[in-house]
């Protein structure tokens, strides 16, 4: 992708399954729905630090997508960004995100264990639900909401460190 590209539309690289490798420019601020969804093949992306938001369902079904490293720059991992991932085992999320929403790892069975950045006060419905493999979650001190089917069909799960300031699960 060109150094000139500053947003990837919605659909734009939609079930390319020959797609492998993408390095994303930088300057580019912003990844569209289904950007990357269905690209079966992808295993490596690396998002520059000018990305604010990973849009919804951008990844999805990216069914080879080992690991990701979110830049310290993005603030929101929209609704089901890497749902159904089911190869991705690691991924870092900075303390710059604030916004995780719904299904944002659905499905994503090879995940093993994830920390929430303490900005995240919210964890959304169904955020985790059916990642057979996680074992180990740490939620932020402030969180206060634990959203529906957060943790269904997590087989796994061995141990979740849920602060005193939750009000509601």
């Amino acid at each position: 992708i060109p150094d000139s590209v500053t947003s990837i539309g919605d659909g734009a690289f939609y079930c390319c399954a020959g797609l492998t490798e993408i390095t994303i420019p930088d300057g580019l601020t912003s990844i569209g729905f289904v950007a990357f969804q269905g690209c079966t093949n992808l295993t490596k992306i690396t998002i520059p630090d000018s990305v604010l938001s990973i849009g919804k369902q951008s990844f999805r079904s990216c069914s080879s997508l080992r690991e990701i490293a979110i830049p310290e720059s993005v603030i929101s991992i929209r609704y089901g960004a890497f749902s159904y991932c089911t190869s991705l085992a690691n991924i870092t999320i900075p303390n710059s995100v604030t916004s995780i929403a719904g299904d944002a790892f659905y499905n994503c069975t090879s995940l093993t264990e994830i920390t929430i950045p303490n900005s995240v006060t919210v964890i959304a419905g169904s955020i985790f639900q059916n990642c057979t493999s996680l074992k180990e979650i740490t939620l932020p001190d402030d969180t206060s909401f634990i959203g529906s089917e957060t943790f269904k069909k997590c087989t796994a799960l061995e141990k979740i460190v849920i602060p005193k300031s939750v009000t509601t699960i």
